[in-house]
């Protein structure tokens, strides 16, 4: 333990050290196990619907997710996160005891990390922001009560159970509508996707560079200089979605044969427009919900050191890419199981399908993001594929498979919180602190 106590303390060594040590050696352990979890669960979504429409094989789903999110997380992860997630709980609320907050945030980490384990088991995808928000409520009420707890910043999450997949669905239903109706239902389809081709390359590309601005690599060291006015925004946009539309011209013309009978060339398109899609959401989310695991670890580490609470601290390079690194394990053990849920046995996905519901999840999620909506993109991405599903027919979907989802969605919060408070009273007494 002697080894271990400038890691924590600098030069000083109190006489309580030994608990503290272990308290900060539990927080890493359980910091990669909800890194673990969270790629098991929350990222595997993002490839779902590449795999279900066999635009990917599960292999190189998992290739490509994982080398993804790792580069999200340690490129565009940013250098400082907030210590209490979200502000759900105030953290000055700690000033006085700041080894409650270690406590509580190693019992979050714990609690969040195996409700992610026990969704991911049966295949339900789950949001690992609300599990580690879940979490905090539960020992925040348990210190300090009701006044701890930011119950507006709650209410918002709980709304966004709502509206998160409410505008994943509308508007995936209406990009899927307005591509079968343009494209595929045409009487030429392959001259419509002559067409249309470029142009959805443009938007995509487009939208995806905006989006990838707004949300992660305005944090990259490289872009931290530039002042991202909207002029910059648009121009920066405009130039990606014109090289979109000069790319997807040349692939048009080279995958879709004008007078071929059957729609395999345009699906082809939709492969290469959905597993860009899917990549970029699987970017974003290394840089933006690896926080979620390195964030309480940066809390307990900075408060080990300093013995000061504060509601910002620097993250360290190793932790994003410890946190990166648990994330793409994850994913590559048990990522299949939430895929092939979101990916398969809601409703049936193509290629077409899969780009509709992509493209919209990440759309969405950037627009409520940049309006301060705490949503989620596992719920924007169901939401998304439940929306094409309706497009097809209500018959088309998987009411059981539906029905389990909701129900995984409304316990999250309550049974990460009892968990929390359970793990925080055991770890309180093992530890004596």
């Amino acid at each position: 333990m002697e080894l271990l106590y400038p890691f924590f303390f600098g030069e000083a060594v109190p006489a309580y050290a030994n608990s503290l040590v272990f308290t900060g050696l539990f927080a890493i352990i359980f910091a990669g196990y909800m890194a673990w979890m969270i790629g098991s669960n929350d990222i595997a979504n993002a490839m779902a619907t590449s795999v279900g429409s066999k635009a990917l094989t599960y292999k190189q789903a998992v290739i490509i997710a994982a080398i993804a999110d790792f580069l999200g997380a340690v490129i565009a992860g940013g250098t400082v996160t907030d210590t209490v997630r979200k502000g759900i709980v105030n953290s000055d609320i700690f000033a006085n005891d700041p080894n409650l907050l270690i406590l509580g945030m190693v019992a979050a980490m714990l609690s969040a990390g195996i409700w992610l384990h026990v969704a991911t088991s049966l295949g339900l995808p789950v949001s690992t922001t609300h599990s580690i928000v879940g979490a905090i409520v539960g020992f925040g009420l348990l210190l300090y009560g009701v006044n701890a707890v930011n119950w507006a910043k709650v209410g918002s999450i709980v709304a966004s159970w709502i509206l998160s997949p409410i505008g994943g669905g509308i508007v995936a239903a209406l990009l899927y509508m307005f591509i079968r109706k343009v494209i595929l239902n045409a009487a030429n389809p392959m001259k419509r996707m002559y067409i249309w081709g470029p142009i959805l390359g443009a938007i995509t590309i487009g939208l995806l560079v905006l989006a990838g601005i707004w949300k992660g690599f305005s944090k990259m060291e490289i872009m931290k200089g530039i002042d991202w006015t909207p002029l910059n925004l648009i121009a920066v946009s405009s130039v990606a979605a014109l090289i979109g539309f000069v790319v997807l011209w040349f692939l048009v013309r080279r995958y879709v044969p004008e007078n071929h009978p059957d729609l395999s060339g345009i699906e082809r398109i939709f492969i290469i427009l959905q597993v860009m899609t899917a990549t970029y959401v699987a970017f974003s989310h290394g840089a933006n919900d690896v926080a979620n695991a390195i964030g309480p670890l940066a809390a307990v580490l900075d408060t080990l050191r300093t013995g000061v609470v504060t509601s910002d601290v620097s993250v360290p390079l190793w932790i994003l890419i410890y946190g990166g690194g648990g994330i793409a394990l994850g994913l590559s053990l048990h990522g299949y199981k939430v895929m092939r849920t979101v990916g398969e046995k809601i409703t049936e996905i193509t290629p077409s399908r899969g780009f509709a519901a992509e493209l919209s999840a990440a759309s969405v999620v950037t627009v409520f993001s940049k309006m301060g909506m705490p949503v989620s993109t596992t719920h924007t991405l169901v939401g998304a594929v439940l929306g094409i599903g309706l497009v097809s027919g209500a018959g088309a979907l998987n009411y059981s498979v539906i029905r389990n989802i909701a129900f995984s969605w409304i316990l999250t919060l309550p049974v990460a919180g009892i968990l929390c408070v359970t793990i925080f009273w055991i770890l309180r007494m093992v530890l004596s602190m």
